[in-house]
């Protein structure tokens, strides 16, 4: 599908009306209408609550319009489009006396499908809306495509979706912007990147681990480091996960998905700064050279790590890739990661656990999550838990135990971090259990939107 398309700019050409109303103006809108329109709406039981949409009769014989409930009809959200944009069939589509605004984004999302694997795809048309604000489309179409991008590669099979094919996409979006790439795979991560070395040694054969690296921009611009956890398969390592835990793991990759995804955006955007992007590739699978509980790894920074548990496996190509952002003078770092379960279970599935260790950044980025209606909910580096990683044998373990788990799993990359380095790590699902207006179950971007809004706004295009 081509997002940017799905938007146009209104010269008036031909369109079917769409008339937003909120549950407080139903009643004066009502009355207002035809008894063609009243009887339609009532017949459809439409009463203006959000998400409610009824067909009107036109004036012509042919025509019809639309009227569309929304939650307030004086805020165009970003969502607040994309269930009429889901539901009505392929045309054109004018908005009654309402610009689009944010909700741009949520009319191109309704219509994003996943049909890669089925045999007869459900082919709905486009839907195209006309809006008086062409100075937006063409970055509402970038964070449609960007947010489109995470859903497909999470949403992708593992078996199709290695590391393999990280590297593919990285190698399409630098083309396309005319960005370096750098790929250390395989056994030449032994030396210089040993946990990621580690952590996918067992899939070496068929699905072999690797950093990928992009660079963008012009060297003189603040350097800022995007670092993703790409994960393609988490079976647990040998300390396995049970069937449940493993049945969706090929969204593991998500915190590479979305570095890969703000890459886009950041250079699309023209943003003025040097891009350093890092995703760490591996699969954490099952052989006999499978690292093991107990096993101890020394990273590249070149802290010791005891391996407390094999499924505590993304903080550990994480602290590499992290290790390496610093040593190129990342001045700032900003890393996504599907990293812990207690953040889920502490926040659910919608809210991105976000840690950083400069509260001025941590501000500006919970600002722009409200701005931009991608939540993030702030948790603490809580140093007194820093004890529950302590080893014997070792400078740290890499799992704190059943405690306060997405708190030390931060603590644990928080050791391959300075404090003079403004850092944010999101631990983000990725992943939505259940369907909304534009945002169907399955793979997601939470925290995408936030972060780049952060940056647009800290270095606005020239």
């Amino acid at each position: 599908m081509r997002y940017d398309e799905l938007i146009q700019p209104d010269n008036g050409q031909p369109a079917t009306l769409i008339h937003i109303i909120d549950k407080s103006g139903f009643a004066g809108w009502l009355a207002a209408q035809t008894d063609a329109v009243r009887t339609a709406a009532k017949a459809q039981k439409f009463e203006g609550s959000a998400n409610d949409i009824a067909i009107l009769p036109g004036d012509k014989p042919g025509e019809w319009a639309v009227v569309a409930g929304v939650a307030d009809a004086a805020t165009m959200a970003v969502w607040n489009l994309a269930r009429v944009a889901d539901s009505l069939p392929e045309g054109t589509y004018r908005l009654v006396k309402t610009d689009a605004g944010d909700a741009m984004l949520g009319w191109i999302l309704g219509q994003y499908r996943y049909q890669e694997y089925l045999s007869e795809p459900k082919v709905t048309g486009a839907r195209v809306l006309l809006v008086k604000e062409p100075g937006r489309i063409r970055a509402a179409g970038h964070q449609a495509a960007a947010t489109a991008l995470v859903r497909d590669l999470v949403n992708r099979p593992a078996g199709d979706c290695g590391p393999n094919a990280l590297e593919a996409e990285a190698k399409r979006i630098a083309k396309a912007h005319k960005a370096d790439v750098t790929v250390t795979s395989g056994d030449a991560l032994e030396t210089g990147y040993p946990l990621i070395h580690a952590v996918g040694k067992a899939a070496m054969r068929e699905h072999a681990p690797r950093l990928i690296e992009i660079e963008w921009g012009d060297p003189r611009h603040p350097r800022i480091a995007i670092v993703g956890k790409g994960i393609t398969f988490d079976s647990g390592g040998l300390d396995i996960k049970p069937a449940s835990g493993m049945r969706i793991m090929k969204k593991d990759m998500g915190g590479a998905a979305h570095a890969l995804a703000l890459a886009e955006l950041i250079m699309a955007a023209h943003l003025p700064v040097r891009l350093h992007m890092l995703v760490a590739a591996a699969e954490n699978s099952i052989a006999g050279n499978a690292f093991r509980p107990g096993d101890i790894l020394k990273s590249r920074k070149g802290i010791t790590v005891e391996i407390d548990n094999t499924d505590a496996e993304g903080r550990l190509v994480l602290a590499d890739a992290l290790s390496k952002a610093i040593e190129d003078k990342a001045g700032m770092v900003v890393d996504f990661a599907t990293l812990t379960g207690a953040a889920r279970v502490a926040l659910g599935p919608d809210l991105p656990a976000m840690f950083s260790n400069n509260d001025e950044f941590a501000d500006a980025l919970l600002a722009s999550a409200k701005a931009n209606t991608d939540p993030l909910w702030r948790m603490p580096l809580w140093a007194p838990y820093s004890d529950m990683l302590d080893s014997d044998i070792a400078d740290t373990a890499n799992s704190g135990g059943a405690f306060a788990g997405a708190v030390t799993a931060a603590l644990f990359l928080q050791k391959f971090v300075p404090d003079d380095v403004p850092w944010v790590h999101l631990d983000t699902y990725a992943w939505r259990p259940t369907n909304k207006p534009g945002r169907p179950k399955g793979g997601e971007a939470l925290g995408l939107r936030a972060v780049f809004g952060y940056l647009a706004d800290k270095y606005p295009a020239r």
